[in-house]
């Protein structure tokens, strides 16, 4: 399906100058948080690579960056409940200030899984930047301490967010209404 550069497939959610602040933002309160050590921000691909490009921008503190890949979409619109880690990190955690960088937080499962998982590598800290969370409440026990804003229970995509691959490249996020078709 070809569609033009930066047309939103749907209503604007959060539009490119909101995010834009409200990156800045979170790079302030992490920079102050963690003046005077080193986290290890943990970006979830693909869909948090965006994000975190802009993210480090910000900070003005030294911070290294890992990769966890994980699925459970599967080329949906709503997740399948089961998380599966297609790419681990490259470095030991033990003891580190450990961040997770995340796009959106939708039901919770992928981050309850994430979250878990790296609390067995026993982190020095662990905790969650989420650009943004669907209003529905996530599950018990997910305390995001860096949240940019919250967003209607809508699918969205743009701004690394996509639907099969597509939109990631929008600057903004869309709402988005999945084709009709088989």
């Amino acid at each position: 399906m070809r569609r033009p550069d930066h047309v939103a497939p749907g209503p604007i959610v959060v539009s490119a100058e909101e995010i834009s602040d409200i990156v800045g933002r979170l790079g302030q309160e992490i920079s102050r948080d963690y003046q005077g050590r080193e986290p290890v921000l943990v970006s979830l691909l693909k869909g948090g690579v965006v994000f975190l490009a802009d993210l480090i921008r910000h900070l003005t503190i030294p911070h290294h960056i890992e990769f966890l890949r994980v699925s459970s979409y599967n080329g949906g619109v709503k997740s399948s409940g089961v998380v599966r880690i297609v790419a681990d990190l490259d470095v030991d955690i033990a003891g580190r200030d450990v961040v997770i960088i995340e796009d959106v937080i939708d039901t919770g499962t992928t981050l309850a899984y994430i979250q878990d998982m790296l609390r067995l590598r026993n982190p020095g800290s662990l905790e969650i930047c989420a650009l943004l969370r669907k209003r529905l409440s996530p599950p018990a026990g997910i305390p995001v301490r860096y949240l940019g804003r919250e967003i209607p229970d809508v699918f969205v995509v743009g701004y690394g967010l996509d639907y099969d691959e597509n939109y990631r490249n929008l600057p903004f996020v869309a709402g988005f209404d999945r084709p009709a078709g088989p």
